[in-house]
């Protein structure tokens, strides 16, 4: 038993290991180079990232995930894996296969005023209380969706009703569809490759017959309407793409200044050229709607070869995002942090009564702690590569900042103490951010380019990322205290010792350690943004709700300080007021950015009040628990003979 219990630590370390490993490999294309595809360059949302990037950041918008079951099952059946159409595969599927893409249920719609208004209550799909649609069932109500949305967007957002909101949700989506479709090839198009070259022998004559036209000579007119008929198309598709395609053919001009398919297109009226970008993408929609996989192979390889050739940067930042768009590294942090947030609190539930077995698993968490730390720092910091910013640029980015930062906390808070607290808080925290973080990405692209007052590396560096370990340590700070209460009134762990100290009067100490780390951090970082708010918007301090509560985090962690201090509270008032930290910091996060007011006009969203109620109703809740007479608490009873109880 000593044998297993000794390295069973290591057998789950080894497990992880190999499984993050596998993740990691990179996987090679095998029939259609759909891989290959996703990996090329395009401009969108003001940045250049990969084909996949577009296709799944879009079904993210459309459908809340990133690609699409093929088979539908039982939710409880959560063991079994359904075939999946891949973000790529069904971007290629849209773009020369729209007959296909339109039969796919990737429409949610939730709202049950909508499904009854719109009729489509025997349509579609239902999973889990949600229902999808394909493009073929909202195809004749097109119109009335975007006539809808166009009421619903004429009123105030913060005034706006759940049905307007999830209309406008609905007709972004359709929009979005619909614009993909036109990305590549015009929409109806079933032989790109031969209007493609029906353009090219127009060219010359239209352009010449047109010009003729213009200054007053003989013109020929068929010359004209052949060309106008096929150039008609591309101008429709050009004002419907959605990403730039295409890059620009002076070298010398700006290296952003990307058009999509068809408006590359039309350029051509003036060089007579055609791009040669469209040509290889011609070929990619003729042989994929042919499914004739050697020449999509040969033209998606060829277009890489020639765009590398002066554009290789742009490709390499197609293959860097495509790769960690596939190996999904936050999500198999999650993974790790829930698995070593239950062996850890495994440790404390054994604590004392079973040493050998608490031990082992608290070896076990705190390993798997430490690995989670190694992939989530990895890709951080491949994301800020990525994006060529520092960590924090939005509230996805915030997220996955503050997880990262209490996992620090965690991690160092366990080497000292060695009881399993450290990796409990570190687990739930890196868990619950990177869960927020998922949530906050189903808005689209979490990368796209900054608005101008943020624009700025220097503070970024600094403010943003002072500040947001601030929050970091809040959290960190209240999610102890969480722990202490729920332990203190349900187990008898907090009254037993760890060496010379009992864990209760640990547990204190961290709290207090970590405000007084969370008070100099958020003091700082307040000041650092209002440096930076003087020098973009020539004021200190606006009493704008996010300075508002920036402000509020200071003055509350403060207040628990002069406290603790002044002897108002001891370790469970201490407790108390570090939980209800946890209410101020999510007010400051995630609260004052659904006021829809204020000049930090970034980032601002509502979707998350009914969850941030149910946070605030939660840390209530064990505030009051808190607060039971002391023989009610299981660890402090008259049953135990353990000391003095704490006050």
């Amino acid at each position: 038993m000593k044998a297993f219990l000794k390295y069973l630590p290591w057998f789950f370390l080894a497990l992880f290991v190999t499984e993050i490993g596998m993740v990691m490999r990179p996987k090679k294309d095998t029939g259609l180079y759909t891989a290959e595809f996703g990996r090329l360059p395009v401009l969108l949302n003001g940045r250049i990232q990969p084909l996949d990037s577009v296709a799944r950041n879009s079904l993210l918008q459309i459908r809340s995930t990133g690609d699409v079951p093929l088979e539908l099952l039982p939710s409880w059946q959560f063991w079994r894996h359904s075939k999946k159409l891949k973000s790529t595969e069904w971007l290629l599927e849209v773009c020369f296969k729209p007959e296909v893409a339109d039969t796919r249920n990737i429409f949610l719609i939730h709202h049950p005023d909508i499904i009854s208004e719109l009729k489509l209550g025997d349509k579609g799909i239902e999973k889990s209380g949600l229902r999808y649609y394909p493009y073929n069932d909202l195809k004749p109500l097109v119109k009335e969706i975007f006539t809808q949305s166009e009421t619903a967007a004429q009123v105030e957002s913060a005034k706006q009703t759940t049905f307007q909101r999830q209309v406008l949700k609905l007709a972004n989506a359709i929009n979005i569809y619909q614009r993909l479709k036109n990305s590549i090839q015009p929409e109806g198009t079933t032989d790109f490759v031969q209007l493609l070259a029906d353009y090219k022998a127009a060219l010359p004559a239209g352009v010449a017959a047109m010009r003729a036209q213009q200054s007053g000579g003989d013109a020929d007119k068929e010359a004209i309407q052949k060309f106008m008929r096929i150039g008609q198309q591309f101008e429709a598709a050009a004002n419907q793409s959605y990403p730039r395609a295409v890059p620009p053919l002076d070298l010398a001009g700006s290296r952003d200044d990307w058009l999509n398919v068809s408006a590359s297109l039309l350029g051509s009226i003036r060089t007579l050229e055609i791009p040669p970008a469209a040509g290889f993408y011609a070929r990619m929609a003729k042989s994929y709607a042919a499914d004739d996989a050697a020449e999509f192979n040969a033209a998606t390889a060829g277009y890489k070869n020639w765009l590398v050739k002066d554009f290789s940067r742009e490709a390499n930042k197609g293959r860097s995002e495509f790769y960690f768009n596939q190996i999904k590294l936050f999500l198999h942090a999650t993974i790790i942090y829930i698995f070593a947030f239950v062996l850890a609190g495994g440790a404390l539930l054994t604590f004392g009564s079973w040493p050998n077995v608490s031990e082992s698993l608290r070896r076990a968490a705190f390993y798997l702690i430490g690995l989670a730390f190694v992939v989530h720092t990895f890709a951080l910091v491949y994301r800020m590569v990525l994006e060529g910013r520092p960590p924090v640029t939005n509230l996805y980015s915030s997220a996955i900042f503050i997880g990262w930062g209490a996992c620090v906390l965690g991690l160092i808070l366990e080497r000292i103490y060695r009881v399993g607290l450290g990796s409990v808080m570190a687990g739930l925290a890196g868990f619950v951010t990177l869960l927020i973080a998922h949530n906050l990405a189903l808005g689209g692209d979490t990368m796209e380019m900054l608005q101008a007052v943020l624009d700025t590396n220097f503070w970024l560096a600094t403010h943003v990322v002072v500040v947001t370990l601030g929050y970091a340590s809040t959290f960190a700070a209240g999610s102890l205290a969480m722990a202490y209460v729920i332990l203190g009134v349900f187990t008898p762990v907090l009254s037993k010792g760890i060496t010379h100290i009992e864990l209760g009067k640990a547990l204190a100490k961290m709290v207090y350690a970590i405000v007084c780390f969370a008070t100099l951090f958020s003091f700082t970082g307040t000041v650092l943004g209002g440096i930076w708010a003087d020098q973009s918007w020539g004021r200190f301090w606006g009493w704008d709700p996010k300075e508002n509560g920036a402000l509020l985090i200071v003055i509350w962690n403060a207040l628990i300080l002069h406290a603790r201090w002044g002897g108002l509270v001891k370790d469970r008032g201490l407790m108390s007021l570090a939980i209800f930290g946890n209410v101020i910091t999510a007010w400051s996060w995630f609260g004052t950015n659904m006021l829809g007011i204020g000049l930090h006009s970034y980032g601002f969203m509502d979707a998350a009040f009914k969850w941030l109620m149910l946070f605030v109703g939660s840390q209530v809740a064990l505030i009051v628990l808190g607060s039971l007479p002391l023989p009610l608490w299981k660890s402090f009873s008259p049953k135990m003979d353990s000391g003095k109880p704490l006050d």
